[in-house]
């Protein structure tokens, strides 16, 4: 039996989310600046509202190093136009920000539209768990 169009949905966003946490631990800027829509932004535990260009520099400055994420559970929910959804995501990361380095439990809340045929991150709200 063919996967139906909303199972396609949560298969590709699901790649886009994976892809999206790879570029963070190898530090792919460009890989990033690709998956995540011109608008995005990234709004950390502590409430800051970072637009992508920024967190991207600060990224390739070395402030913000994924050493590397382990990912404890996923849901992701497509609205019923098929061109919108939101992702929940649970990971534990190991990271090092502005030289503090640490395990963090991070729940990320993602908003995602379709371009085309791609998934596009629109804008992520990390808090802890």
């Amino acid at each position: 039996m063919p996967a139906s169009p909303d199972e396609n949905a949560r298969d590709e966003i699901l790649a886009a989310y994976r892809a999206h946490l790879r570029a963070m631990t190898d530090g792919d800027t460009d890989a990033l600046d690709d998956l995540l829509d011109d608008g995005f932004t990234l709004t950390h535990i502590t409430g800051y509202q970072q637009p992508k260009a920024e967190w991207l520099s600060q990224m390739r400055a070395g402030q913000f190093v994924y050493h590397g994420v382990n990912e404890k559970n996923v849901t992701v929910d497509v609205d019923t136009d098929g061109d919108t959804a939101r992702l929940v995501g649970r990971i534990v990361t190991e990271a090092t920000v502005y030289g503090t380095h640490a395990d963090w439990p991070l729940q990320f809340t993602m908003d995602y539209a379709r371009d085309g045929d791609t998934w596009t991150a629109l804008r992520s709200v990390a808090t802890t768990w």
